[in-house]
């Protein structure tokens, strides 16, 4: 079961935080780090931050905060099983879309805000082509969130409010979901099998039953509706990047 879920993401007990006020998803210096560390481990990550300056900040106690903010987003940190699920398909995939998407899975399932906020607020936006992303109206569903399931979200000031949704929006467009400076629009991403895998291992990890995985929720911050999820699975086992077959009740998935 669900009961022990490693993935915040997944888990709908899980509370909202704030994390993205401080910065944005801080993808780019992700990404450079995952190409410079020289191992996996969590010292390797801390000693490419701190100890060699790979992102290159100008003081150690700018280091040591990008450190730490890397690390709440992206755990960094291979003994972790959703971190090293992403790792294994990381190697294997080395197109700048598939990583792009890869890293922003990563944050969705280690972030139960922008989990809410991209299943919720993002999906119907990919749905609709050239949907503008305003800062005011994620704002309004932050604070709709505090009046129903989410009553956390009611601590956070407004000024919290506010840059959590900039940052969430920068974000989602560095990771090429969005397109545009100040003004936004939704860009559906072409589904890349890596995201795909990475979002199969995580449900597996969570103890997720196959029937269960097939019409999940947690797809639609790919874009891809519950009710498409079979259609997504049966294209790419056609490609070879995993495999998939369902007859009547029985469903084979591996990857």
């Amino acid at each position: 079961g669900i009961g022990d879920c490693p993935i915040p993401g997944l888990d709908a007990r899980a509370r909202l935080l704030a994390r993205l006020s401080s910065r944005s998803a801080l993808a780019s210096d992700f990404h450079l780090l995952m190409e410079r560390a020289s191992g996996s481990g969590r010292g390797d990550f801390r000693a490419a931050v701190i100890d060699e300056n790979c992102l290159a900040r100008s003081s150690s106690s700018a280091r040591a905060k990008l450190y730490k903010e890397l690390k709440g987003r992206y755990l960094l940190d291979d003994q972790h099983p959703l971190f090293a699920a992403f790792l294994t398909e990381w190697r294997t995939f080395h197109s700048d879309q598939d990583r792009a998407q890869l890293a922003y899975v990563l944050l969705v399932l280690n972030d139960r805000t922008v989990a809410v906020t991209s299943c919720e607020w993002l999906f119907p936006h990919l749905r609709k082509s050239t949907s503008e992303l305003r800062v005011g109206d994620l704002e309004s569903f932050y604070r709709s969130l505090g009046k129903h399931n989410h009553p956390e979200v009611n601590q956070w000031s407004t000024e919290t409010l506010k840059r959590v949704a900039q940052h969430y929006l920068a974000s989602v467009r560095d990771f090429g979901f969005a397109s545009g400076g100040s003004k936004k629009i939704a860009v559906r991403p072409f589904i890349q099998p890596a995201p795909v895998r990475l979002l199969l291992r995580a449900l597996h990890i969570a103890g997720m039953s196959q029937a269960y995985i097939i019409n999940h929720s947690v797809f639609q911050i790919l874009g891809i509706a519950p009710s498409e999820v079979v259609d997504v699975l049966s294209e790419l086992s056609r490609q070879g990047a995993l495999r998939f077959r369902m007859q009547a009740d029985v469903i084979e998935l591996s990857l």
